[in-house]
């Protein structure tokens, strides 16, 4: 079955990753941009790929409202929304906030609105948690979360985890969208491999890796998983081929938001 992925933040690294993959599943992908001089670059990933690809030069800094977000998701009509945005902590605090946090929620509530969209896969990180997951050491996640998530990307952890919170709750209540999260580790430019993909036994505070084409492949595999539900999956590099670990996740209904308050709210 063919799907309409909008990817929100087209020109970043994962998403212009994402977007061939796609494209070769011969799905139709809108990739939205900041600027109309990024559009060569995406043009050119659909370059003899059976996908359609469409190009939306439409700034995330200006969705400050569900409403503007839902402009967007009416203008395009995808059955599936990817977001790979971020502001890069380029601008500050305050554009963090705008985009990691605020636009993603708009998002995500607009998305909601509408029934035919029934997938919205948000990129996190695995340190975008309030407590340590069951199965880390709970002195390495203490040490983590004070030396990183309050201390060197406080602003980011904050507005990550506030998105990540509300796509969980809202997909969770809602009849129609599936929110899947994945969670990489320190991003990495290393070739695609085998992962490590749930529960993983790398804490953040390990300091563990993950190739963003690893990214980019997984979050393709965990876009056309059938009987996929709302979850949480952390992503790691690691020993099992990247189909085999989406299908068992899948299968087993692998859920890395246990140990969180929203997990049994």
């Amino acid at each position: 079955m063919s799907h309409h992925v909008l990817i929100l933040g087209g020109h970043g690294k994962i998403a212009q990753m994402l977007t061939p993959l796609l494209l070769k599943r011969s799905w139709t992908v809108t990739s939205v941009i900041r600027a109309q001089e990024q559009a060569p670059t995406i043009e050119q990933l659909g370059a003899g790929l059976p996908g359609r690809l469409n190009v939306l030069v439409s700034s995330i800094d200006d969705v400050t409202s569900q409403d503007h977000a839902l402009k967007i998701l009416n203008e395009v009509k995808p059955d599936y929304v990817a977001w790979s945005a971020g502001a890069a902590g380029k601008g500050g605090a305050e554009r963090t906030f705008k985009i990691d946090r605020d636009a993603a929620i708009h998002f995500i509530n607009a998305s909601a609105t509408i029934p035919t969209i029934t997938r919205f896969l948000l990129i996190s990180y695995i340190g975008s948690r309030r407590a340590a997951a069951p199965w880390w050491k709970a002195s390495d996640w203490e040490d983590y979360n004070e030396r990183v998530n309050h201390g060197v990307l406080a602003t980011y952890y904050k507005a990550k985890i506030e998105a990540d919170e509300v796509l969980y709750k809202v997909s969770k209540n809602s009849s129609s969208l599936i929110g899947i999260n994945l969670r990489p580790g320190t991003l990495s430019l290393e070739p695609a491999g085998k992962i490590e993909l749930g529960k993983t036994m790398g804490h953040p505070g390990r300091s563990r890796q993950a190739s963003r084409e690893s990214v980019a492949e997984t979050a393709s595999a965990l876009l056309a998983a059938e009987g996929i539900k709302n979850t949480w999956l952390d992503l790691l590099d690691g020993d099992e081929d990247i189909q085999a670990a989406v299908d068992r996740v899948v299968r087993e209904g692998v859920n890395t938001a246990e140990g969180e308050p929203i997990y049994s709210a």
